[in-house]
């Protein structure tokens, strides 16, 4: 049985009343994966903007009951936080594929593209240890509010994302490989975020979409995304 766990920032932890892009992906895998697979990791809870803290569980209404809400994801939280955290997850939960969305909270407050990439390759590092065959898809940080901006961070974000497809090509072996999804085709700020960093449903659906069509492509798994879930 495979077991995938979402890894990421408040775009991958959602709010209360969002569906996230991991349901979407969930439905997505549900009807397309020919295979038994999990949802798994260490939290469940959304980020509650009443209390600013992970501790709301009230999904969209109409989201399926059956829907697995484990991930590895936290408001404000980046690979600064989460490379601690990689190798006891992996291990706990037996993931065999991680899918990160990380690195936006990481270049705004707390380091530079080349301490993020060097973030990114201890992270690998410490969940092949956990787990030697993990496989791995990554998403560089997309278009947002702040670099739209601010010249200075997006000269930033743009160095990362340089650094991070070459650290997913250094760091991707044949037993645990490691991936770059694209950035969604024809992401929009004002189309596809309520407030210029954080999906709305059309962005969930193309973060979901991203995700499944990149293992889709290389893996075979499922089928390509087609968003025609409510």
């Amino acid at each position: 049985m495979l077991r995938f766990m979402p890894v990421g920032d408040s775009m991958t932890i959602g709010s209360a009343g969002e569906h996230t892009w991991r349901y979407r992906l969930w439905q997505h895998l549900r009807a397309t994966l020919d295979a038994p697979f999990r949802i798994v990791g260490p939290r469940e809870a959304l980020h509650d903007p009443v209390t600013d803290g992970p501790d709301s569980y009230a999904y969209a209404p109409g989201v399926d009951p059956a829907f697995p809400r484990a991930h590895l994801a936290g408001w404000g939280e980046g690979w600064h936080h989460m490379m601690p955290l990689i190798g006891e997850a992996v291990r706990a939960h037996r993931a065999d594929v991680l899918l990160i969305s990380l690195g936006l909270i990481d270049l705004g407050f707390y380091t530079n593209a080349r301490q993020t990439a060097d973030n990114v390759r201890r992270f690998v590092i410490d969940a092949r240890e956990a787990r030697p065959g993990v496989r791995m898809v990554m998403l560089p940080v997309i278009p947002n509010v702040r670099a739209a901006g601010d010249g200075d961070f997006a000269r930033e974000v743009s160095r990362f994302n340089e650094l991070l497809a070459k650290e997913t090509a250094e760091l991707h072996t044949d037993l645990s490989p490691v991936l770059l999804a694209p950035v969604p085709p024809g992401w929009d700020i004002d189309h596809d975020t309520y407030d210029g960093t954080h999906p709305n449903a059309a962005g969930e659906h193309k973060l979901a979409a991203t995700f499944a069509d990149t293992m889709h492509e290389a893996w075979g798994l499922g089928e390509r995304y087609e968003p025609t879930f409510p």
